[in-house]
């Protein structure tokens, strides 16, 4: 099977044109999984709301811990794009080159707070297929949020295990928004 395409730009629905500019005036361009989105033009116009209802500033979980949670989950799904992208949107949110270069052995470093490590495992329990979330792990995420927070946490990983899988199977590459040095 060949790999799914962008359509020329012209082609795509006014509104979801709309989209990509201000992916433009964001990034410089049009990010690649917004083209193939772009084909399903009604499930990308409910993913872009979903995302940003998500990714918004009253949300109880705070952006950089949101990120490190897209990050990981990431990872964890092989979605290089979402990698890139949201790795560089955790250092632009103030997370040390350090702690992304842990994140992927976060267990094994003193860089994570408790609150990160009760998210990143519970994000891990979520994302990976044969996980288990277990009750020592409802306990540590309600020393940290409320019932709300858990579940927007919950939909944060979910959407990004959405979004990271589409990514890995339609082989989406980065598109070089985080270099990080050697």
């Amino acid at each position: 099977m060949r790999p799914v395409s962008a359509k020329p730009l012209n082609r795509y629905p006014w509104w979801i044109r709309l989209f990509f500019l201000k992916q433009r005036r964001t990034y410089g361009k049009v990010l690649d999984p917004a083209l193939l989105w772009g084909r399903s033009p009604w499930v990308f116009g409910a993913v872009a709301l979903l995302y940003g209802a998500l990714d918004r500033k009253s949300s109880p979980v705070e952006p950089p811990l949101r990120s490190l949670l897209t990050v990981r989950v990431s990872q964890i799904n092989h979605c290089a794009f979402c990698v890139d992208i949201n790795s560089a949107t955790m250092l632009k949110r103030g997370i040390s080159e350090d702690k992304l270069a842990a994140l992927a052995n976060w267990r094994d470093s003193p860089l994570f707070s408790e609150r990160e490590r009760a998210a990143l495992d519970y994000a891990e329990a979520v994302t990976v297929t044969d996980g288990v979330v277990t009750e020592a792990m409802r306990a540590a995420l309600g020393r940290h949020w409320d019932e709300d927070g858990i579940v927007e946490l919950t939909g944060l990983i979910a959407f990004q295990n959405l979004s990271s899988k589409f990514n890995a199977a339609l082989d989406v590459p980065p598109q070089g928004f985080c270099v990080m040095p050697k």
